[in-house]
């Protein structure tokens, strides 16, 4: 298993394998966050699948913030190469916000989170 699988990460996902929040909307709950430079993983489901973790939740801060997949060992494995954009040594990488706790969606303080959320609500 890669660098960012954690015994938190896989507690916090227990009880919420891949589909089980499906039309929840702002109530899914977040599971967990990912982050690299402005943009951010909120995880909502996520089941093993050999030695990996597929898992399901919203991107916000590529071309376009969408729900979809993302495999766990392909997120560990991004890096931005810093001197090569002019910024200094070194390369940086996915994390994960060590101090989040699950909760829904909407209850947290992303602006761009809720403005996709607000494009399916009723």
């Amino acid at each position: 298993m890669c660098r960012l699988m954690t015994p938190k990460l896989e507690e916090a996902l227990k009880g919420f394998p891949l589909y089980s929040q499906d039309g929840k909307k702002g109530e899914a709950i977040c599971c967990a966050i990912f982050v690299i430079g402005r943009v951010r993983w909120f995880i909502i489901e996520g089941e093993r699948e050999g030695n990996d973790l597929t898992m399901f939740g919203i991107v916000i801060g590529l071309m376009e913030d969408e729900y979809g997949y993302v495999s766990l060992n392909e997120m560990s494995g991004i890096e931005i190469d810093l001197a090569k954009r002019g910024l200094g040594k070194g390369k940086l990488q996915v994390t994960r916000l060590e101090n989040f706790e699950p909760k829904p969606l909407k209850e947290i303080n992303d602006i761009r989170l809720k403005r996709f959320l607000a494009r399916f609500e009723d």
